[in-house]
């Protein structure tokens, strides 16, 4: 190997290296504030807080959910991190909807390309659940684009909003993978695999997949998409012709989407509310949005992210970081 081969090798280790010190070092921090604080203190910070953006009774409410992003669950927030979705929040939000006898009616805002197969299943089932054990009703206002998954969690609405531009659609399944194997063999490379059966490797990106593999996944992602149609013809009163005429993976538009039986009508967020106030007799109540808590916690990562900065740079690391190890199937639209 070569000094260039060696000095690169040493920078991406050193890279990685640094990036755990700093992770780690920012969890203990943050830990050790927020639990000092609350010694001080002598309480505990709540996990979610309510803005109101609509003054009105108090106990005829109306909750705005907030979807923004790619709906995976990443796990621990680092020092990286950028403001984005966070899984856990939304799924507490959720929880709250449903246990707040003074909320009747909930908006979910959707500007998202859809995420994980897991994740956008849990928010599906979480909705129909609130539905089904409390009766109140929810619609949903997707924003710029509310594709994939995020078309899947809309599918349980009342009914749904778009714009006339919203990016709606690529109703399916796809896993990705990168093959560098011909790359390394070119600098020399050599991967040596011990494995206990013939898949245990499979999509490697050491090597070309076979036609067993590719038939195995091809399965996995089909019984996948059959629930993703199950869940539009429940969802929309469709049936299963109607929805596999669309569900091919292409994108629409707003207009589209509507003449497709996908979306109900047209309108901003606003028009959704003054929808929900109409349709439910809410005309006086009030309407609020969850957020994070003002703990010390959010604060302090705030901080250090303005700290550190968040440069293209940052969020390529960021990015980075939080990818999984592995391929996954994804209900998600492009490249996030």
């Amino acid at each position: 190997m070569n000094t260039k081969r060696w000095i690169a090798l040493l920078a991406a280790a050193a890279l990685l290296v640094i990036s755990l010190v700093i992770n780690s070092a920012f969890s203990v921090l943050q830990s050790d504030f927020t639990s000092g604080f609350d010694d001080w203190t002598g309480m505990e910070q709540t996990a979610l807080s309510e803005q109101v953006v609509e003054s009105g009774d108090t106990s005829n409410r109306i909750a705005v959910l907030n979807v923004d992003g790619a709906i995976q669950d990443t796990g621990e927030a680092s020092v990286f991190a950028a403001a984005g979705y966070n899984h856990d929040l939304f799924m507490e939000q959720l929880e709250a909807v449903k246990e707040d006898n003074s909320v009747k009616g909930v908006v979910l805002k959707v500007n998202s390309p859809g995420g994980g197969v897991v994740e956008s299943a849990q928010i599906h089932d979480k909705i129909t659940e609130i539905q089904e054990e409390t009766g109140k009703p929810l619609y949903v206002s997707m924003g710029a684009m509310a594709a994939s998954g995020g078309y899947y969690i809309a599918a349980p609405a009342e009914k749904i909003f778009v714009s006339e531009e919203t990016l709606t659609g690529s109703i399916g399944v796809i896993m990705q993978s990168v093959n560098y194997g011909e790359l390394a063999e070119r600098y020399g490379v050599d991967f040596v695999t011990i494995k206990s059966g013939p898949y245990k490797d499979i999509l490697s990106p050491t090597r070309e997949m076979t036609d067993d593999e590719r038939a195995l996944l091809q399965d996995m992602l089909d019984s996948s998409y059959e629930e993703f149609v199950d869940v539009i013809e429940e969802g929309r009163d469709m049936t299963e012709a109607e929805v596999k005429e669309y569900a091919d993976g292409r994108i629409m538009n707003g207009r589209q989407a509507v003449e497709a039986n996908l979306a109900d009508d047209f309108g901003f967020e606003e028009d959704v509310i003054q929808a929900m106030r109409d349709d439910f007799d809410l005309a006086d109540g009030e309407v609020f949005e969850y957020g994070a808590g003002d703990d010390w916690s959010s604060l302090f990562a705030m901080k250090a992210g303005s700290l550190f900065g968040m440069d293209m740079e940052t969020k390529f690391i960021s990015d980075m970081l939080s990818q999984n190890s592995g391929p996954r199937m994804m209900y998600l639209y492009g490249e996030n």
